[in-house]
């Protein structure tokens, strides 16, 4: 049985219709499978994009809460867990700023859940908690040593029935993302602030060449690209270019993208993180595409084919362009 790992996220601000959608959008552009809990939590389903990512699934967790805090300026606590109750239930658990794992084996969820008051669990408001207190019962693991016919008796056979799962961390609920956003995003964000023109080119080299693998990964082309810097004062420029034709190729992909970033002149810009968005995405056997007779680029979209098809065997870090290489390495 395959494992999931899920994640939910608790935004500890009181961010508004607009401001909510935008940490969506964000999160869609990174984990594919993501749920909204209006108007402050969303669950991720981290499962799909551990091997793109080569991460983690903690690690995973804590680049998006970077990400929604570097782009936002948004606090976050946040669960993980193998099913999207025990994740809501960590993430309520989490104080500001961390991130808590509840461990995978059966035993361990039991162990982690006992001391917990059963008002924690999902579903169990005041009445039933207060029903179930009456009786001596008042924590988790009380309820999970309780005989079936007991808690039939208290509550009745349906409510019994969901509770004895629950006490013992069942919950087959998938995540369900929404309805697929038609932008994808890469961003980047920094440990320190940047003023360095050349790290700015190479960071967003970087990105373009992400959101082509991403786009062709997925079949897809866009057709504009908007540029997002943000910096050390939580200020950001945004800038949007339209491409003149739909593409995944990296390269064309590059080019506006490095446009838009020479038209901002960050020479003596403080840049704490970069976002590239990808919108007005369409299925790439719908596109329209140029003729060229440019040997050059025929050999171009070879070679990235090629290195699509190592990083889809070997993983994301199989193949990287040498314009991308550290020139402080070495």
């Amino acid at each position: 049985m395959r494992t999931h790992h899920i994640a939910h996220l608790r935004l500890l601000a009181d961010l508004g219709a607009e401001r909510y959608q935008q940490v969506l959008e964000l999160l869609n552009g990174i984990i594919p499978h993501v749920q909204a809990f209006p108007p402050d939590a969303v669950q991720l389903d981290l499962t799909p994009a551990l091997r793109y990512f080569d991460r983690s699934p903690y690690e995973l967790v804590q680049m998006a809460r970077m990400r929604v805090a570097a782009l936002y300026g948004i606090e976050t606590s946040a669960g993980l867990a193998r099913n999207p109750m025990l994740a809501a239930m960590a993430a309520a658990a989490s104080p500001p700023g961390r991130t808590t794992r509840v461990p995978g084996g059966q035993e361990a969820v039991e162990a982690w859940l006992g001391p917990l008051p059963v008002s924690a669990l999902p579903g169990v408001g005041r009445a039933t908690a207060a029903t179930l207190g009456t009786y001596g019962l008042h924590t988790i693991g009380q309820v999970a040593s309780t005989p079936a016919v007991t808690l039939q008796r208290i509550l009745g056979a349906a409510t019994a029935r969901q509770l004895a799962e629950r006490v013992r961390g069942h919950d087959p609920r998938p995540v369900t993302p929404q309805a697929p956003t038609a932008r994808m995003t890469a961003d980047l964000v920094l440990d320190r602030d940047c003023l360095d023109p050349v790290r700015h080119h190479r960071a967003v080299l970087g990105l373009a060449e992400e959101l082509g693998r991403r786009l062709r990964t997925g079949t897809q082309v866009t057709g504009r690209l908007t540029l997002t810097v943000r910096y050390a004062d939580q200020s950001a420029t945004t800038r949007t270019r339209t491409l003149p034709e739909p593409t995944a190729h990296s390269p064309l992909l590059a080019a506006p993208a490095l446009g838009v970033l020479t038209s901002l002149a960050l020479q003596r810009a403080r840049v704490r993180g970069y976002a590239l968005t990808a919108d007005r995405l369409l299925p790439a056997a719908d596109a329209t595409h140029q003729l060229s007779f440019d040997p050059a680029d025929a050999r171009a979209r070879a070679v990235e084919a090629a290195a699509d098809r190592a990083r889809n065997r070997f993983g994301p870090g199989a193949v990287s362009p040498a314009t991308l290489a550290d020139p402080g390495r070495g």
